[in-house]
């Protein structure tokens, strides 16, 4: 079975999806900053976990080169990491700015970078987080969404340069997903119902939705696929809501 690197792993979409590959038979290794948390989760789920700063690529690459070597080697890296900032542009401080880019593009691209040098010899799979934010104009949503529509230009590139190595790039384009990020939303009434009338078939999405799709992304059988942003949205990037 197959060896899966989930970055941000002690997340809500992180840790449902990492339930979910241990129960198809894969092997998973735990990434992610909080000791604490990751310590946690390994003893949880018997899975062996890295702790790295995931916004600094070289100490995250040593971290999972020794872990992947152990492990005898990583099939897929998947990152899970996020954030959400819901501000228009002139209330959004530089620093706001950047940290949003760092969490989220900078990440993206580290796993990129990471999973590049890691799979070059034996091939594999890459799996990315955008939002349908970055595919339809959303309100008080530009920093997060030129943020998740940079991760998406990345992950069209990448699947271009590293497909004679047999790597595949491919996107996860969520609309709001019931997560710990999205709580102070969907925990209210009015906000909840307001954001499931955005989405087509009304109502929000699910972590295990995510973790199912990732699921399907990362296994051999679909190695036909790259370069694809697929929506897991309730329909919100393309397709009307029911007025």
């Amino acid at each position: 079975m197959s060896t899966i690197a989930i970055l941000g792993a002690t997340g809500t979409i992180g840790s449902v999806l990492a339930r979910r590959l241990i129960r198809n038979g894969h092997h998973v290794i735990l990434v992610g900053r909080n000791e604490d948390k990751l310590r946690t989760l390994s003893q949880e789920l018997d899975q062996p976990f890295v702790t790295a700063d995931l916004t600094s690529s070289q100490p995250l690459e040593e971290a999972l080169r020794n872990m992947a070597e152990r492990q005898g080697g990583v099939d897929a890296l998947v990152n899970c990491v996020g954030s959400l900032l819901l501000k228009p542009a002139h209330a959004t401080s530089d620093d706001d700015f950047r940290q949003v880019i760092e969490t989220n593009l900078f990440t993206a691209f580290a796993t990129v970078r990471v999973g590049a040098k890691l799979l070059r010899e034996r091939g594999g799979a890459i799996v990315l987080f955008a939002s349908a934010a970055a595919e339809i104009g959303i309100q008080n949503h530009e920093a997060i969404a030129a943020a998740k529509a940079g991760v998406i230009g990345l992950a069209r590139s990448a699947a271009a340069t590293y497909a004679p190595n047999n790597i595949r790039v491919n996107v996860v384009s969520p609309g709001l997903i019931r997560t710990e990020l999205t709580r102070r939303i969907w925990e209210n009434p009015a906000s909840s119902a307001a954001s499931a009338q955005l989405h087509a078939l009304g109502r929000l999405g699910e972590p295990e939705h995510a973790a199912s799709l990732v699921a399907w992304m990362v296994d051999p059988e679909n190695d036909w696929i790259t370069g694809q942003v697929i929506g897991l949205d309730g329909g919100l990037g393309h397709v009307l809501p029911r007025r």
